[in-house]
């Protein structure tokens, strides 16, 4: 089984940028896609970005296609999301979620979950 652990989240002004990071640990972590979703109040949870673990294949959610980018460092069991020109409404929790599955198929298919971190976008 896999465990994540999300850090990175802050309070910023619109236009900013973030960096979110994921780090992985347990068995057979080469198996897993690693992505993030993320949950606004009041709202569902929603994809966001996916990578394939040792195939660097990304997938990304229309609406921040282009401002996020998701990599990862394998020495260091991390993914990352990088967050530029970051608006208001990207407020929300993110989660890092992993899944025995290719990146495309993460945002149906997530099996584990962090404990999330909290990013907010004042305007």
């Amino acid at each position: 089984q896999v465990q994540l652990v999300e850090s990175g989240g802050g309070l910023v002004q619109a236009g900013e940028s973030l960096r979110l990071s994921c780090e992985a640990s347990g068995r057979a972590i080469s198996r897993y896609s690693i992505g993030w979703f993320r949950q606004a109040a009041g709202k569902a949870r929603e994809f966001v970005a996916a990578i394939s673990w040792s195939g660097g294949s990304t997938h990304y959610a229309a609406s921040i296609k282009g401002r996020f980018t998701i990599s990862r460092d394998n020495a260091k069991n991390t993914v990352y999301l990088q967050m530029n020109s970051l608006k208001p409404e990207d407020t929300a929790a993110y989660y890092c979620a992993a899944g025995e599955v290719l990146a495309p198929a993460l945002d149906r298919y997530p099996e584990v979950w962090g404990q999330g971190t909290l990013v907010t976008v004042s305007s």
